[in-house]
């Protein structure tokens, strides 16, 4: 069971977690990190142990994270059409949402706490969401999940890769971001928001 003077971190992983002291200092953590393609679903601990993480893996260690700093550990998914959805970690400070994410693409990473809804802050991802064929394909967003639920698991220090966090964020409901009259008319992401999105990316 979890810990909760410690979270069942080590003394050495505790002092690394709350060095990053705000949001923005965990974004850049996970920035430092390089990003890597593996199917994989490491927790928080083994993160910090190997240095290197992507998509879920960076979300999942930002909310374990931020938990550390003293914010609930809340995972948002971002469900997409014809591509693949983006799992982040969000916060909340003042009444206003941020994020903090690790990503294959450029802009789909930090937010500041400046959004007043959910759907707001989902918007701010829409214009650069694509697909390789340049579509923009963001269509749906979850609820808050607090991962404090799977506590029980021990799902920021297990050894065992927490696929049940994956598993549960697809089972959930999303909520739609646009009208399908919308959605007939976008228009193809431009050559040059393409190539910055494609700035440090890594291909499978």
């Amino acid at each position: 069971m979890l810990n909760n003077s410690n979270f069942g971190f080590t003394p050495a992983e505790l002092r690394k977690l709350r060095s990053l002291k705000t949001p923005c200092g965990v974004q850049k953590f996970l920035d430092s990190l390089p990003y890597h393609l593996e199917d994989t679903s490491w927790s928080p601990r083994k993160v910090l142990h190997h240095g290197t993480a992507h998509c879920l893996e960076g979300a999942i260690f930002a909310a374990a994270a931020l938990r550390v700093l003293g914010f609930p550990p809340l995972l948002w998914d971002l469900e997409a059409d014809y591509d693949t959805d983006h799992v982040l970690a969000i916060f909340k400070i003042r009444g206003h949402w941020g994020a903090v994410a690790k990503s294959n693409w450029a802009g789909c990473r930090y937010r500041e706490p400046v959004h007043r809804s959910l759907r707001e802050l989902a918007l701010t991802y829409f214009n650069l969401y694509c697909n390789r064929r340049k579509q923009r394909t963001l269509r749906r967003y979850s609820r808050p999940v607090n991962l404090a639920r799977f506590d029980h698991l021990n799902w920021m220090i297990a050894d065992k890769d927490p696929w049940f966090i994956a598993e549960y964020l697809c089972e959930i409901p999303h909520i739609p971001l646009l009208k399908l009259v919308h959605v007939k008319r976008l228009c193809s992401v431009d050559d040059r928001l393409f190539r910055a999105e494609l700035t440090d990316h890594r291909w499978k």
